[in-house]
């Protein structure tokens, strides 16, 4: 029996990138090498949609832009199997090493990419490496200004690449900087002892023993409330080229790619999943498509006054 039977839905997401776009690579790979790099986005997020389609369910992919220019299809395939689509950016730069105005641009850019191609409003978002922090939360106004609905960026723990450590745990309404209003689905953490655990997938699902993150999850389904996983196709690609690096980026990036996908498999088994637009319209957050009117919003945690 699935330990999500009460009746609680919960997030599933695919951060839609390739394996030499990511931060923990950066150092090793220059962004201007991006093109001559081994290709393998593709396959791999096709393997995700063909085990999605296995167990019959339907989850946000969040396209980065460079990725969507270059396999058009691939973002038309998604959109036709009925998953969601919603923005990653474009060009996977961390927002808090961006100005305002190369975050807006990029990130007009690639929204207006995704909606061209799938041909519907493209209202989420997802910023590379959760790089909405205190430093970064004016990024949160501009998604507003843009026509986004609801966010997914803001981790609400402490890591030297991300987190706002006082940000809400829980899906809420979120009031930016300027004043505009935001559905926020924070990354899930478990409460151990007020130690805020990070649980919501990607190298902490690798790093875990799957009982801990089957536990962690379990605990918040048993509050009644739904959490958020994420995962990226190179998680599933044990195969994929071994880039020289630090041993930390090298331990992130590595570590258990050869038993995500099993563990994947057994985690889609255990829980309830739909997409982020379905669980916020569950939570009464959104109602087709559009922020519920009424329900208070809560203030991002200002990044002068931490």
């Amino acid at each position: 029996m699935r330990l999500g039977e009460a009746g609680v839905r919960n997030a599933l997401t695919i951060d839609v990138e390739d394996y030499f776009h990511v931060a923990a690579l950066a150092a090793a790979i220059d962004r201007r090498d991006w093109e001559r790099c081994e290709r393998r986005v593709e396959r791999n997020t096709r393997r995700l949609l063909e085990l999605l389609d296995e167990h019959g369910l339907q989850a946000t992919f969040f396209v980065l832009g460079w990725v969507a220019e270059r396999y058009p299809g691939l973002v038309r395939e998604l959109a036709a199997a009925g998953h969601e689509i919603a923005s990653h950016g474009y060009s996977h730069q961390l927002v808090y090493r961006q100005t305002p105005a190369e975050f807006r641009q990029e990130t007009r850019h690639s929204k207006a990419l995704l909606e061209d191609q799938v041909q519907r409003p493209v209202v989420g978002y997802r910023a590379a490496s959760y790089s909405i922090t205190r430093d970064s939360v004016w990024a949160l106004d501009i998604l507003a200004e843009l026509g986004f609905v609801w966010d997914s960026s803001i981790f609400p723990v402490r890591h030297d690449r991300y987190g706002i450590p006082a940000a809400p745990r829980w899906p809420h309404r979120l009031r930016t900087p300027a004043g505009h209003a935001l559905v926020e689905f924070p990354l899930s953490t478990w409460s151990l002892g007020g130690f805020r655990l990070p649980i919501a997938g990607g190298g902490y699902f690798r790093l875990y023993p799957y009982p801990l993150s089957r536990t962690g999850l379990a605990s918040i389904n048993r509050q009644g409330r739904p959490f958020i996983f994420y995962l990226h196709p190179w998680e599933i690609d044990p195969e994929q080229p071994r880039v020289k690096t630090s041993w930390l980026s090298s331990f992130r990036h590595y570590h258990n790619l050869e038993r995500c996908e099993e563990r994947l498999r057994r985690l889609l088994w255990d829980f309830h999943f739909s997409t982020v637009g379905q669980v916020l319209a569950d939570l009464g957050l959104l109602r087709d498509g559009e922020p519920v009117e009424g329900v208070a919003a809560v203030p991002v945690v200002p990044s002068a006054s931490g």
